[in-house]
Formats: structure tokens, C-alpha cells, sequence
């Protein structure tokens, strides 16, 4: 019979793991999210003046800084994919461990 000290030591162990991904999730989302605020500046419209008479297009910049974000996004969409599958292994696994050791408590 594993002791109620080991027992806590693995889910701790196993809640760190889940947050160290979580933790690297995260930091790719933010990078994602810092690669895109050092783009917006060239993402804006060069002249700030109508034209011949035409208004600058408003929709235009929402067009490339979406474009930009979904090529950034897909770059790393290999890597987002590989962490949220671990990630969902990681919380499947804490689940059953916490059902298995709930029954036997009881």
C-alpha cells in the first residue's frame, strides 16, 4: 500500500508537470502576442492624408495584422498543438489518479 505522504508527493509532481506546460503554452502565446505588437507600426498606413480625393481603406489594416497573426500562428501551430495534447494527457492522468486514490481512501 502506497503511504498518504507518497501519495501526495506524486500528484504534486504530476500538478508540476501540468503547470510547467501550461507555463510553456503560455510563453508562446506570448510571443506571439510580442511579435505582433513590433509588427502593428509596419502594419499601419504610410500617409495620413486623403489622396485625389480617396479615403484611406479602414478595414485595411484589421486585413494584414489578422493575415500576419494567422501566419505567425500557423509557424508555431506545430509546437501549440504538441503542448495542448500534453496538457490534456497531463489533467486526464491527475483525474485518474485522484478517482483511483478517492476509492481507496473511502
Amino acid at each position: 500500500m502506497i503511504l498518504p505522504l507518497e501519495l501526495h508527493r506524486q500528484l504534486s509532481r504530476m500538478q508540476e508537470a501540468r503547470r510547467q506546460t501550461q507555463l510553456q503554452l503560455d510563453m508562446v502565446d506570448r510571443q506571439i502576442t510580442r511579435r505582433m505588437t513590433a509588427l502593428i507600426p509596419s502594419l499601419l498606413p504610410h500617409r495620413t492624408h486623403y489622396r485625389r480625393g480617396k479615403a484611406p481603406n479602414p478595414g485595411a489594416f484589421l486585413e494584414r495584422y489578422r493575415s500576419e497573426l494567422a501566419a505567425l500562428t500557423a509557424e508555431r501551430q506545430p509546437e501549440i498543438d504538441a503542448l495542448s495534447r500534453k496538457l490534456a494527457r497531463q489533467d486526464q492522468a491527475i483525474a485518474r489518479f485522484l478517482d483511483r486514490h478517492r476509492e481507496a481512501a473511502a
